[in-house]
């Protein structure tokens, strides 16, 4: 194995800092960062932008003040040799006389999987693949895509404002705010962030939301996805009539009235089923439909059944919770999760703890449940 230098590392740590400029742009495409550097200095460097546009190895390599030829490109993610909407960055490496290349992570797709790398290789570069930390630190930088990779599903985020005695409303269903303004905010943030949203029926038909992105960063909006079994969803609500703003699916067992389905459809909602005998499956069935329209990256925002459904399917990735300074004291009020659970602790599903952040009277807590 290759040991990697200081210096190694500091480029590999630019190109993930790098990387992270282009999230909640770059989907279906991951998040990638490069840096061409001879020694300790930086001839260029660059990052993947938005979906269509330049790769970061191209980026970085049209940057450079020198000549390349014979320095060392860094990179957070092994580089393509297919052609898609722009062209293998593996030509662009070999036409530019790079001698070394050194990748944070892998690239599990089909398509890519190690197959640069040797074409690298065979070409006379030499290649190192970083392991450790920094490997780790990559892999986590694009979640969603790795999960898209090798499931087909979107990677899922389960968020939800709760009080310090675990109540995310009343027992009538009031829960504005439970959070703060600034934990609003960042929710907004998130939404640019994700390919979709999806929240419950239950949700729909309580706040009647728009679920939109409204944040200065946000240069799309997310497809909103309603999970809605019977097609209760009512054509006059926000986000049926705000359509032209941004998509919405509905997902629906076989048990929906058709007539209720079609005046759906009619008002421009796209309609799933998805097929399964308890929620759990039809959650599995809906992630493979939404995987298909490449989606990568799932905002699960409500409500406690839905989210318990989500859970007990496997399906949830990471976990993201305000926990506010408020207390209800009513055993009437519902909790973040509405499913049946284990029986014994031991049984419990446990996360990794990955964060927590004060945001003004709000605690973020953010755990992971696996990852890819």
């Amino acid at each position: 194995m290759t040991m990697l230098t200081e210096s190694d590392l500091r480029h590999l740590e630019r190109a993930l800092d790098l990387a992270e400029r282009g999230r909640g742009r770059t989907s279906p495409n991951p998040c990638v960062g490069a840096v061409v550097a001879r020694g300790e200095r930086v001839l260029g460097e660059g990052f993947h932008a938005a979906a269509g546009e330049p790769h970061a190895e191209r980026v970085a390599l049209a940057a450079c003040d020198v000549d390349p030829r014979g320095a060392t490109l860094y990179v957070s993610l092994e580089p393509c040799c297919h052609e898609g909407r722009t062209p293998p960055c593996t030509d662009a490496i070999l036409a530019a006389g790079i001698k070394r290349v050194v990748v944070a992570s892998d690239d599990p797709t089909p398509k890519a999987s190690g197959r640069g790398l040797a074409i690298l290789r065979d070409e006379g570069v030499e290649v190192v693949v970083a392991e450790g930390e920094i490997a780790r630190r990559a892999r986590l930088l694009n979640q969603p895509f790795r999960k898209h990779a090798r499931t087909g599903r979107p990677h899922v985020t389960l968020k939800y404002a709760m009080t310090l005695d675990g109540a995310v409303a009343t027992r009538s269903g009031d829960s504005r705010w439970i959070s703060g303004e600034r934990s609003r905010e960042l929710v907004h943030r998130w939404r640019a962030q994700s390919d979709a949203l999806a929240i419950g029926i239950g949700t729909a038909l309580a706040d009647d939301p728009l679920l939109t992105a409204r944040h200065p960063s946000a240069e799309r909006q997310p497809v909103r996805v309603v999970f809605d079994s019977e097609a209760r969803l009512p054509p006059d609500s926000q986000l049926v009539r705000t359509i032209d703003q941004a998509p919405l699916i509905l997902v629906v067992s076989r048990a929906a009235a058709r007539p209720a389905l079609q005046r759906l459809e009619a008002a421009g909602v796209e309609v799933v089923v998805a097929a399964g005998e308890n929620e759990p499956a039809r959650v599995v069935a809906a992630l493979d439909e939404l995987g298909q329209r490449q989606l990568q990256s799932l905002l699960v925002e409500g409500g406690p059944r839905l989210a318990a459904a989500f859970l007990a399917a496997g399906e949830v990735d990471e976990l993201r919770a305000f926990v506010a300074p408020l207390l209800v004291g009513d055993r009437e009020a519902p909790g973040p999760l509405s499913g049946t659970g284990p029986e014994a602790i031991a049984d419990a599903v446990r996360a990794e703890l990955v964060a927590l952040e004060r945001i003004d009277d709000d605690v973020l807590i953010v755990a992971r449940l696996r990852e890819w």
